[in-house]
C-alpha cells in the first residue's frame, strides 16, 4: 500500500514499503520533513513529472569506512596529488553537476530544480554537504548528502574527469567523521569500492545508534 502524506509531518512505518521501497507520495520538501525522512531512512526520489516519491529500501547499500576497498591503481591516484579535496566550498555547484550528469537507463535527471533548491536551504542550515574535487583550480568531481550524526547519507555524485569521483568519497571516508556512508542503491561502481547490502533493520539500527 502506497500512502499518501498530507501537511501533518509524519511519514508511515517504512515496513510497509512496496518491493520496491516505494512507500509514500506527496508532502512537501521542507528541512523539517526531509530530515524526519533521513532520520527514519526515508528518502525522496522522483522525476519532474511525478509527484514526491518517498522511498525506504527493504536492503540498504552501503558502505563502512574499514571495508573501504581502494584499488593500486586508485592507491596511486591518491597519492599522486593529481587532485585537491575540499568540504562544503561550492555545495550549489555540485549539486547542478549531479544534475547535469547523463544517467544509464534514465531520460532526465531525478534532481527536480524543487530538489536542488530543498537540498541547498538543508545545507545553508548545515545539514547537507558537499565534498569537491579539483583538479588545476577546476571542480572536476564531488557529491553531495545528509549528516545523520556520524551516518552520511550519500545522494548524488559526478565526475568530469576519470577517478575524480572516487577520490571524492575516499576523502569522504578519510575524514573519520562517519561510521557509514548510505549509498541507499546498489551500482557495480560502488560494489567494487566495497560497497554491500544490509537489511533495513541494520540499517535502522547503525542509524538509530549514532553519534549527535
Amino acid at each position: 500500500m502506497i500512502f499518501r502524506l498530507n501537511e501533518h509531518l509524519l511519514f508511515p512505518n517504512p515496513q510497509l514499503a512496496e518491493d520496491d521501497g516505494l512507500l509514500a507520495v506527496g508532502g512537501d520538501l521542507s528541512p523539517k520533513r526531509l530530515m524526519l525522512a533521513y532520520h527514519e531512512g526515508i528518502f525522496p526520489w522522483y522525476s519532474d513529472d511525478s509527484p514526491i516519491l518517498w522511498y525506504s529500501p527493504h536492503e540498504r547499500f552501503v558502505l563502512f569506512p574499514d571495508e573501504l576497498n581502494i584499488s593500486s591503481s586508485m592507491k596511486r591516484v591518491v597519492n599522486s596529488n593529481r587532485f585537491k579535496v575540499t568540504f562544503d566550498t561550492c555545495f550549489a555547484d555540485v549539486i547542478e553537476a549531479c544534475s547535469a550528469v547523463p544517467r544509464k537507463d534514465q531520460d532526465g535527471t531525478w534532481i527536480t530544480g524543487d530538489m536542488k533548491q530543498a537540498y541547498i536551504n538543508l545545507h545553508q542550515l548545515g545539514q547537507a554537504h558537499s565534498v569537491e574535487v579539483w583538479q588545476n583550480d577546476e571542480l572536476v568531481g564531488g557529491m553531495y548528502g545528509i549528516a545523520i550524526g556520524d551516518v552520511f547519507c550519500g545522494e548524488s555524485m559526478f565526475s568530469k574527469v576519470s577517478n575524480a569521483s572516487k577520490t571524492a568519497l575516499i576523502g569522504l571516508l578519510k575524514t573519520g567523521k562517519y561510521k557509514l556512508l548510505d549509498c541507499q542503491v546498489h551500482t557495480a561502481h560502488l560494489e567494487s569500492m566495497g560497497a554491500r547490502m544490509v537489511s533495513r533493520e541494520e540499517y535502522m539500527a547503525m542509524l538509530t545508534d549514532r553519534e549527535d
